[in-house]
């Protein structure tokens, strides 16, 4: 069986839900996940925030923005009255009920009830026009079989047990789909899945069933090598080993969420990303083959604040790291990078919300300084350090550009390099130059 997952942009308009539509009309047994379309949560969240700040007003004129752009796509998708009719009413239905908490309380709760509508309403979209063109199919909601335990990660067990088990109600259907994004947690409310959101949900299924394999079908052809919004000239990498794929995603491919393709990989399900305006073309596979001695791509991360601490000893004195990375543990806040030296310990952060009250903290036992407005450069490929000459040609490449940390060891995978943001496009390029061009 084949998950094949369509984000906002693959079914943002009536054109594009004929696109997929056609697709997924084969004899292979698969099931479909949907987001909701483009622009449609931002949509939702922005309704949420109006009620949650009690403006109503200013939620019912975006549900009404909401509903006239469903009522565009469900004119121009349909061709019965009926299919139409059918459609309007469903999304009326939901509109209402998002109307309804204009005089009430609106919490947390409430707000991931709306927030579900999205992918809800898009799979029923999905649903009724491939059965105007003959196709059939079998809803499987999520919310009946997608659950996460009390520390908010998916229940695997539970979730394999109950898709199972709905599967086996239908053993002669071939094309079945549900909602993306959205799960019950160990409450048995309304909730998300958060990271990597329709993804996360995609590779969750792969996993469960044993799948042959994962599709993401997304609007650009596969992973880049580089930054296409940047950079000339990059190119799709066509195979990637998960943890590649992990890092280039942490450190800003936007492509993937770091997380979601974990499930896939602790079950050894292929995960591969293609492009639903060119189907025809290779994407990118990712596996856990690796590729040996070989560079694959570079991604860049914004928003980095670095935060050097100076031992107030000549030494780096016995629990100095540890009172430091508790420090930042109290406050909830990851540290993507970490240097070392005889006196001093130099980390790497891109959540600046909790700042002041860190450093507030290292104070009273270091001496403390920081850079803002720093990018962190991931060069991601098989760099074990076996593997000689790849520092060189990195180090090469950058020769002209301050480089505040290096970070390399932590993984066989990665190496990454925190600049000025102002350097970040000249040290894209130089490093596609040197990287990726053809050796002459």
């Amino acid at each position: 069986m084949l998950i094949m997952k369509f984000g906002g942009t693959s079914v943002g308009s009536s054109e594009r839900i004929k696109e997929v539509g056609r697709l997924i009309n084969d004899a292979k047994t698969k099931i479909v996940v949907l987001s909701a379309m483009g622009g449609v949560t931002n949509i939702l969240v922005e309704i949420c925030e109006h009620f949650r700040h009690q403006n109503p007003q200013g939620a019912l004129s975006l549900i009404e923005v909401l509903s006239d752009k469903y009522k565009g796509v469900i004119d121009s998708l349909y061709s019965s009255a009926e299919s139409r009719v059918r459609v309007t009413a469903f999304v009326q239905e939901k509109m209402d009920y998002i109307e309804s908490f204009k005089d009430e309380l609106f919490s947390d709760f409430e707000e991931k009830c709306v927030l579900a509508l999205g992918e809800l309403i898009s799979t029923e979209m999905m649903k009724v026009h491939l059965a105007e063109i003959g196709v059939a199919t079998v809803k499987l909601p999520a919310l009946d079989f997608m659950v996460t335990n009390k520390f908010g990660e998916p229940d695997l067990e539970r979730i394999s047990e109950s898709l199972k088990k709905l599967l086996s109600q239908y053993p002669d259907t071939k094309l079945f789909l549900t909602e993306g994004y959205i799960c019950r947690n160990a409450y048995a409310e309304i909730d998300n899945l958060k990271r990597g959101g329709s993804d996360y949900t995609a590779s969750i299924l792969g996993a469960c069933i044993d799948a042959k394999e994962v599709q993401i079908w997304t609007d650009i052809d596969g992973m880049h090598n580089n930054d296409p919004r940047i950079v000339e000239g990059t190119s799709p990498v066509r195979n990637l080993h998960f943890d590649e794929a992990a890092e280039l995603a942490y450190f800003g491919a936007k492509i993937l969420h770091p997380t979601c393709i974990h499930p896939a990989k602790m079950q050894n399900v292929p995960v591969r990303l293609l492009y639903t305006m060119d189907p025809s073309a290779p994407g990118t596979l990712i596996s856990n083959v690796i590729e040996p001695e070989k560079i694959k791509a570079v991604a860049v991360k914004d928003g980095i604040t670095t935060i050097k601490v100076l031992s107030t000893r000549l030494l780096l004195a016995h629990g100095f790291l540890s009172r430091i990375f508790e420090v930042f543990e109290r406050h909830q806040t990851p540290i993507d990078l970490v240097t070392t030296s005889e006196v001093a310990v130099t980390v790497a952060i891109d959540n600046q919300s909790r700042l002041e009250e860190i450093l507030s903290e290292l104070k009273r036992f270091a001496t403390v300084s920081i850079d803002n407005n720093m990018s962190i450069i991931c060069i991601a490929g098989d760099l074990n350090w076996k593997n000689v000459g790849f520092e060189a040609d990195i180090i090469k490449a950058l020769e002209d550009i301050p480089v505040r940390m290096i970070s390399y060891g932590g993984s066989n995978h990665n190496v990454s390099m925190v600049i000025r943001t102002e350097d970040k496009i000249d040290a894209l390029q130089k490093l596609s130059k040197k990287l990726f061009s053809p050796k002459k």
